[in-house]
Parts: structure tokens; sequence; C-alpha cells
């Protein structure tokens, strides 16, 4: 299977080998998100408040077709350690299908329920059409998007993490080409405004696919995809959802995060719900990184589980702690020394950036200490422990931070929505430690 490398390797240069492709790759689809946002808001501020409102169902959907992956690429990864060829194939077959299918699913239900999502949280007729005529064209590349998260996770369960970074990064920046294409409607395109940032978002996610199925063809893989019927065990089903649901649900709690905070936010203005996108756009330049990180760190932990290698598994947990620390500490003192010049990218409202200014000085206090989460969380679905994983993510983004901020705004008003935030991370990050050590501690 040529995968040893992964258990003889010194263990910093290893993760780093891993780690680093995935975390440009991240980079670059940090850059998108940017861009994308940067030129919705050049269409005007009710664009980009459309834009945040339907950001939490178009991270449902990601949350769904990549966490479904995440517990195929656990399982592959286990059975390549364990060297056994045939289940490691049968669990990649079985995530392309699965999340097709998951796809599909998708593509109907959220189209299905915009509008009415959308009046959830305005009354402003124009954010609604907005928002409704952005949705069903990226909704549409929902079964593209799915197919896609499978093979990236297939590929990177066997350590191809540069193919990975390749396929990623030609999506990334064919839409970050396109997008100012295909709104403003440059050389012979037509100006399809809010529409346009969506087609281009959903034509480089299928560039993305198109790349993988290539590489595939090309036999750069040591894992086979196998349509036969008995490939589909149920035991080996059960155990790509075992970890799969949990990771799913892991992404997609951010949604209901969000949705849950835009409620408490619009009670004050709409400008704070307007700084909660932007914010939401502004973090990915450090959690996709630091999921870089994960995602690097994901496929050795679990080999090195399936191989019996349990004091390496350690040893790749605290590196890519320290990793993981590195960025969320670049990223706090870039929300402190810059706060407005990053608002001022998504707005030339000047209560806008003021209040967004307070808001990313507020949070960032929590994003170091958010490292022990992160890393906790994807050691965890590595070792394919998923409920422990989802617990975490369940406390950061749900149990502790909704009662935080509505309490909180009761006493300090929008401000105190941006004070749960870093009070979260810090108990939840004692959690996560004190969680994490007594589930691998039971099975090392």
């Amino acid at each position: 299977m040529q995968q040893s490398f992964m258990k003889t390797r010194p263990v910093l240069p290893l993760v780093l080998s891993m780690s680093l492709p995935m975390v440009l790759s991240m980079m670059v689809t940090s850059l998108y998100n940017i861009v994308d946002s940067y030129y919705v808001a050049r269409i005007s501020e009710d664009a980009m408040t459309a834009l945040s409102l339907v950001f939490p169902v178009q991270n449902l959907i990601n949350a769904v077709t990549i966490g479904f992956s995440i517990g195929a690429n656990a399982v592959i990864s286990y059975h390549l350690g364990a060297q056994e060829e045939k289940k490691a194939n049968a669990a990649a077959t079985q995530s392309l299908v699965c999340n097709t299918l998951h796809g599909v699913l998708l593509t109907v239900g959220c189209i299905a329920v915009m509008p009415g999502f959308l009046r959830l949280f305005t009354t402003d007729a124009q954010v609604v059409d907005l928002g409704v005529r952005y949705s069903r064209v990226a909704f549409a590349f929902s079964v593209f998007v799915a197919a896609s998260m499978s093979m990236e996770k297939i590929f990177q369960a066997v350590g191809r993490m540069m193919l990975t970074m390749i396929c990623m990064m030609s999506g990334c920046v064919a839409n970050i080409i396109l997008d100012p294409v295909l709104i403003f409607g440059l050389g012979p395109f037509p100006e399809m405004g809010i529409e346009g940032a969506a087609l281009a978002t959903g034509i480089g996610q299928t560039l993305s696919l198109v790349i993988y199925v290539i590489c595939y063809l090309q036999g750069r893989l040591p894992v086979r995809l196998c349509f036969d019927p008995r490939t589909f065990e149920a035991r080996l089903t059960k155990r790509v959802y075992a970890v799969g649901i949990p990771a799913a649900l892991n992404l997609a709690l951010p949604s209901l995060l969000i949705s849950c905070l835009n409620i408490i936010l619009a009670a004050f203005s709409q400008v704070y719900v307007l700084v909660l996108g932007v914010y939401y756009k502004l973090q990915t330049f450090l959690y996709l990184p630091a999921n870089g990180i994960v995602q690097g760190m994901r496929p050795i932990i679990g080999y090195n589980y399936g191989a019996g290698e349990h004091a390496r598994v350690q040893k790749i947990y605290r590196v890519a702690l320290a990793l993981s620390a590195c960025i969320m500490a670049v990223g706090t003192a870039l929300c402190w020394l810059v706060p407005a010049e990053l608002i001022g990218l998504f707005s030339q409202n000047a209560e806008t950036i003021a209040a967004g200014s307070a808001a990313l000085r507020t949070i960032s206090l929590g994003f170091v200490i958010s490292s022990v989460s992160v890393i906790a969380c994807g050691a965890l679905e590595g070792l394919g422990m998923g409920v422990p994983s989802l617990v975490i993510s369940l406390l950061r983004y749900t149990l502790f931070i909704i009662p935080a901020a509505f309490l909180l705004s009761r006493l300090c008003g929008a401000q105190g929505v941006w004070h749960a935030f870093w009070i979260t991370e810090v108990a939840a990050a004692a959690i996560s430690y004190a969680l994490y050590r007594k589930k691998v501690s039971a099975h090392l």
C-alpha cells in the first residue's frame, strides 16, 4: 500500500508535509470567501446582508457532505494502517455513492426552504429576493460539492496532500477569477449580479471534482473504487456513519449558532447582523488554515492508531496543537492591529466599521485557546471517536455560547454577544482537553 511513511517518518516533518499543502489550500479557500464577499458587497449592502443570511444554510450543505466524507476518511486510514486493502476500497466507494445521494437531497430541500428561512430574520423584501436568487443557483451545485468532498477525503486518507491541494486551489482560483467577470459582466459575459457570484462558486467546485476524477483515472491512488453491490457491507456503512454523522453535526452547529445570534442581534440593529456575517467571512482566514492542520493530522493519527503506534498518536496531537496555536496567535494580532481595515473591505459605512472593529477585538480574545478544542475534535475523529468530538462542538456552538450570548446581550447590549465568544472558548477548552485525555487513555 506504500503508506508506511506515516508511521516511520519523524512526527514534526510528517505533520508539516501532510498539513502545509492543506493549510495553503485553506488559505486560498479563505481568499475566495473574502473575494466573493468583497464583490457581493460592491453590489450593495443589502446583497452582503443577504449573503450573510444565506451562509448558515450554505454551511449546512458543506457540513453534511464534508462530515460524511470525514467518516470515510477515518475508516479508510484505519484499514490502510491495518493492511486491509479491500475494506479501505469499500469505504471509499461507499463515501462517493452515499454522499452523492446526500447532495441530491440537499439540493431539493435547501432550495425549497430558503424563502421561509430568510423571512425569519428580515422583513426587507429586497434582502429576501437577493438571498433567494443567490441560493437557487449556488445550491443547484450541491451534488457536485458532495462528490468533490468525498474525493478530497479519499485522496487525503492515502496521504496525497499535494494532489488535494492542486484540486482545491484550481477550483478556488477559478472562482476568484470568475467572480468579477460574472457579477459585473466583463467582456462578452452578461452582468448577472448576485447570481453571478453563485455561479462562479458552483463552476469552481465542479472544476475541482473534474480534476479529482482525472487524477483518479490516471491511477494515482492506492485505493480503488469498486461499485460491486457486495462492496456495501452494512457493518462498514455503520462505521462510516458512526464517525460521519457526529462530524457533520460538528460542522453544522455553526449554522445553528449563526441563526440564533442573528435573531439576538437583529433586535438591536441590522448592522450587527452584517458585522456577524463579515466576522464569519474573516475568521475563515484562521479557522480554515487550522482545519488544514487537522486535515493533515487526521489520516496520520488514524493510520498510526490502526498500526498500534500509540505513542506516535500522542506526539502527533501535541505537534498539531502547537501549530494551530501559532496560526491563531497571528489572527489575534491582526484583529487588534487593523480591525477597521478588515471590516472596511466589506462596508464603507462608518457605523458598521466602528461596530465591527469592537467586535473583532473582543471575539479575538478566544482565538488561541480555541486551538485546544479544534485539535481535540480533529484527533478524536481521526481515532474514530465521533461522539466525544460532537460533545466538544456542542459545548462550543450551542450549550455554552447561545445562553451566554442571550444573557450578556441583556446586560451589555450587542457587545455582550461578542464577549460570549471568548468566554465560551475558555470554558470549552478546559472540558475538551479533559475529555480528550480521558477517551484517549482508555483506548490507547
